[in-house]
């Protein structure tokens, strides 16, 4: 047993032992651990894993560990197979659709995958998910581009919208975030009740498929946002596909994605077709004004004619000059056309009046020099001469006009008396010519209307099916 005097000592020693564990406590607090092992107490700093990340980006990206100039090894970890790429994207936004110069623009993040065996790494069992770089030509990346491009440009602002992730694995992401002006050839002939197929291709440019081969990723490649909205089209569908090119230095992987669009009809129905119709039912109220209303009914068809002109010209002036026929062209041709027939209508009009007053002036001129020869006729007989009566009496006598008229008279023809009674309604040329043309234009341009209904949207059903 310790003496008297040995127990400041002791007192000291544990004293000393609860100050130690009295530190270790709260050194634990701060960022410390705490472990206990034989009932003994141990205080290990944490580890600075932003620390770490500068260490493995120095050793796997190190001038003497990676060239970045070297492809990546194949699914076999030799440099026999292809390195596979895996792609997908999303679109954000599509900006237009321009029908004249054939082509859209679209805002889209892009992305890319694929395994790098020379950039693995220890995850620290797990603290280390990635590493995330913003500087693409540190690493290998895929010599992809697009085909059918235009123009393009990256984002930069605030930062370039780019990063590169690294998985301890190995697995490269590349993401980015780009905007594109892509050709999209079109056809017409059904404009503007025409599908649009406007594609977005990717290929390779100095890789061959011996070295580089980029496949879809699996599981919905490519996502459109859900509030996409367009003025003039409905994105009805997309679809991806693969479209390797052979060219004389080799054959070269292909993706592409198809974007089918479907133009919204009740914009032209508004703008093109309503006025149209409205044009030609205007120049029908001609039909109606008084034949001697020289002044209003040019005015009328000359400015309507004009109208129409005007409305036809502006729609060519918004679509390319193509070599067929659209169906835009025929719906305007066949308006313009009644516009000008109606005008044309007043012209026969006319000179169908003159010739009617013509005529009646001749019959009338006719009937007075009839009238006087008889007269003078009467005179040269003198009042003296011997009347012979006649051999019928008055009544029975008929005038020789009266006689013409019965014996240059047709009989008449049972089928064509309703016709012909009606029309008896209107004896001159110039007011028949009116009324059967207040009957024939809408009847014609019924008629015109259902077939083109018709044929045109049977044909839109047809496509819509391929």
């Amino acid at each position: 047993m310790a003496s008297f005097k040995e127990w400041p000592s002791f007192l000291m020693v544990f004293l000393f032992a609860l100050f130690a564990q009295y530190c270790c406590t709260r050194i634990d607090d701060d960022g410390c651990n705490n472990h206990k092992g034989n009932s003994q107490h141990r205080c290990v700093p944490k580890v600075n894993y932003r620390h770490k990340e500068k260490e493995v980006l120095d050793q796997i990206l190190g001038p003497g560990s990676y060239d970045a100039r070297i492809r990546p090894s194949g699914v076999n970890g030799t440099g026999d197979s292809p390195c596979i790429v895996y792609v997908n994207m999303l679109v954000r936004s599509i900006s237009r659709i321009d029908d004249y110069k054939m082509e859209y623009s679209v805002q889209l993040t892009f992305r890319e995958q694929w395994m790098d065996e020379r950039l693995k790494f220890n995850d620290y069992n797990g603290k280390m998910k990635y590493l995330t770089l913003t500087e693409a030509n540190r690493v290998w990346m895929p010599d992809l581009f697009f085909s059918n491009e235009k123009e393009g440009h990256f984002h930069n602002i605030i930062m370039p919208n780019v990063y590169i992730r690294i998985f301890p694995n190995g697995l490269v992401l590349y993401s980015i975030r780009i905007s594109l002006t892509l050709s999209c050839p079109m056809n017409l002939k059904l404009y503007p009740l025409d599908r649009q197929t406007c594609s977005l291709r990717m290929v390779s440019y100095g890789w061959t498929t011996d070295d580089l081969v980029f496949l879809w990723k699996e599981g919905d490649p490519v996502q459109v946002v859900k509030n996409l909205h367009l003025p003039r089209f409905t994105l009805e569908k997309f679809l991806t596909d693969y479209c390797n090119s052979k060219t004389n230095t080799g054959e070269y992987s292909c993706l592409k994605v198809d974007l089918l669009f479907k133009r919204e009809f009740s914009y032209y129905l508004i703008q093109i077709y309503i006025p149209c119709c409205m044009l030609v039912i205007v120049s029908w109220v001609s039909f109606w004004l008084d034949q001697s209303a020289v002044p209003a009914r040019v005015s009328l068809g000359v400015t309507t004619l004009l109208t129409m002109a005007t409305q036809t010209s502006g729609i060519n002036a918004s679509l390319p000059p193509v070599s067929y026929t659209k169906a835009i062209d025929v719906w305007t041709g066949v308006c313009l056309t009644f516009v000008f027939g109606a005008l044309l209508e007043f012209a026969l009009v006319n000179y169908a009046s003159r010739s009617d007053t013509h005529r009646d002036d001749m019959s009338k001129k006719c009937d007075l020099e009839r009238t006087v020869s008889m007269d003078v006729g009467d005179y040269e007989d003198g009042p003296n001469s011997f009347n012979m009566k006649p051999l019928m009496r008055p009544e029975l006598m008929m005038s020789r006009d009266k006689m013409s008229q019965i014996i240059h008279q047709t009989p008449p023809m049972e089928k064509n008396s309703c016709w012909k009674s009606w029309m008896s309604k209107f004896p001159t040329r110039s007011k028949r010519i009116d009324v059967i043309s207040r009957i024939l234009f809408p009847m014609v341009f019924a008629m015109f209307n259902m077939s083109y209904w018709s044929t045109y949207l049977f044909r839109e059903g047809v496509d819509e099916d391929k």
